[in-house]
């Protein structure tokens, strides 16, 4: 376990404000950010980052659940049916990474950022909404105020077990890496279930506190959560977070999409490198 000092819990708040503004402001819970840095920049054990990170994904699904009440854009009643798909996955992916070497586990997070990043380049100018605000929904589509329109919009759900299967994967990366899982959700969900990306990202953030907590538990109970480090990650990334949500009101579509792939690329250059060094 790393020696806690004021330096290095000062350390850990300013990244984890920097991750709940973006893990806010694209709905994927800042773990995607986190665990590099951690691994990276502080050389803590894998296992040690993605608890703390697990943590923060926590934080951040509960600030930006909170500051999306109102808006129409979390759609509780689909949520909640992929999250029973994304929390079996959750349980068994905390279970796995207790039986895979760091290096395996990194060159993993590497490849599904990298896989991420090119399905929200090919989506980039793909929004999935309907303009006609009295459109049907279906039973678990929804309908939003959208300021790029300036009206209200309509989306239906489509191909549900993709949906599903992607929540299990999303669940069990979530705990196998410590990256929440909305890394997997956001795109799968805008890209092929048809889920605007705004209210896939509102939703995932809705999903990922539960997600992560059925993971967090695993690692604590194997003694790899250090608290100290992680309730500085946790306070950096509430205050992260306000910012990301006020931020992403005021964005187009299309630079969050540009935004997300970006820094998944480089991420997953990073994690690649450091799983084969």
């Amino acid at each position: 376990m790393p020696v806690v000092t004021l330096t290095l819990a000062l350390i850990v708040f300013g990244a984890g404000a920097l991750a709940g503004g973006l893990g806010a402001l694209l709905g994927i819970g800042g773990g995607v950010f986190l665990v590099p840095f951690f691994t990276l920049a502080l050389n803590f054990p894998f296992t040690t980052a993605a608890a703390i990170s697990l943590t923060t994904v926590i934080a951040t699904s509960s600030a930006v659940s909170a500051g999306r009440t109102g808006k129409q854009l979390i759609n509780m009643r689909f949520g909640m049916v992929l999250e029973v798909a994304t929390v079996a996955g959750s349980l068994l992916g905390a279970v796995t990474a207790q039986h895979l070497g760091q290096a395996t586990l990194e060159r993993a997070f590497s490849v599904v950022a990298a896989i991420v990043a090119m399905i929200m380049v090919s989506r980039m100018r793909t929004r999935n909404v309907m303009l006609d605000p009295a459109a049907d929904p279906g039973l678990l589509g929804g309908r939003y105020h959208e300021d790029e329109s300036g009206g209200v919009v309509t989306y239906r759900v489509k191909r549900m077990p993709v949906a599903l299967v992607a929540s299990f994967i999303a669940g069990n990366v979530s705990s196998l890496l410590g990256i929440g899982g909305g890394v997997i959700k956001v795109p799968a969900l805008n890209a092929w279930c048809g889920v605007p990306l705004r209210a896939a990202a509102a939703t995932s953030a809705f999903m990922i506190g539960v997600t992560a907590t059925s993971g967090a538990v695993v690692y604590y109970g194997h003694g790899q959560l250090h608290a100290p480090l992680a309730a500085a990650a946790v306070l950096g990334v509430q205050a992260g977070s306000w910012g990301g949500l006020h931020l992403g009101a005021r964005t187009q579509v299309k630079w969050l999409k540009l935004l997300m792939a970006a820094v998944l690329l480089v991420v997953s250059v990073l994690m690649f490198v450091r799983g084969n060094q």
